[in-house]
């Protein structure tokens, strides 16, 4: 199988590059929302690019474009910013070293001992999922103690709550604004043909990074109103995949033909 099923100009020749959350973003909206935003991008392979900023896993994100029919990306940043990685021609996601060193140096396989300092703490509930470089919890805000916070930064770590249901802990400085910021230098993207696009508090990082961005119409309120007085950040009014078509144009960075 070859996901890129025709050559392609390299990325950073391309008119336009989407860096974009999945979940409500890039899946957001209505299903003719999302076709219509898919088939767009599937009709303008040559001048379109397509990365996907996630704290999704790899695993995740190959079964959504294998089985759900999501337009295969050229590179991922997943696990909030943790993973940084091209995509092959087979449809597996792999790893850029040189653009992960330092963040396995900041981790130093913190895993086992991050699990243990917050091992029942109260709403806090361990994803079962091993990721490489961060651990993962449900948060239930009902229940939720605050403290998990200090004990994560005197750890020397990074926390993030997102959506008011998820708990990050992630290498210091490490989130997706820095890891999308490194791999769109390392392929030589102009900044100005980058959109970023998400829509909850692990977002933030990516939308104000200096990138141009969107928050779609769907927006957790948390992070709308961090993003107030942001110039570069555009506030979309549809949801999802339709706030993504409305910001293109919106930034005129492709053409998208009436209808779409």
């Amino acid at each position: 199988m070859n996901v890129h099923t025709t050559a392609r100009p390299v990325i950073s020749a391309r008119r336009f590059t989407l860096a974009t959350d999945l979940d409500g973003t890039f899946l957001g909206g209505t299903a003719d929302e999302r076709k219509s935003l898919y088939d767009w991008i599937e009709a303008n392979r040559d001048t379109v690019g397509l990365i996907f900023v996630t704290g999704r896993d790899p695993e995740f994100i190959m079964e959504m474009c294998r089985e759900k029919g999501l337009p295969w990306p050229e590179y991922v940043v997943g696990d909030v910013g943790t993973t940084i990685a091209h995509v092959t021609e087979r449809g597996h996601v792999e790893p850029i070293p040189a653009l992960e060193e330092d963040i396995a140096a900041l981790w130093n396989d913190a895993g086992p001992r991050v699990r243990d300092a917050l091992d029942g703490h109260a709403g806090l509930t361990l994803q079962p999922t091993n990721f490489r470089y961060r651990v993962s919890y449900d948060l239930t805000p009902a229940s939720y103690d605050p403290s998990a916070e200090k004990l994560v930064e005197e750890m020397g770590f990074d926390w993030l709550i997102s959506d008011n249901k998820y708990f990050d802990v992630l290498p210091k400085g490490i989130s997706k604004g820095p890891s999308i910021k490194r791999l769109v230098d390392h392929l030589g993207i102009p900044e100005s043909r980058v959109l970023c696009a998400g829509d909850t508090m692990n977002d933030l990082s990516m939308l104000i990074s200096g990138l141009k961005a969107v928050a779609v119409g769907n927006s957790e309120t948390a992070l709308t109103q961090r993003l107030h007085g942001y110039e570069r950040v555009y506030h979309a009014e549809a949801h999802g995949a339709a706030g993504i078509l409305e910001a293109i144009a919106a930034f005129d960075l492709h053409d998208i033909p009436k209808g779409v």
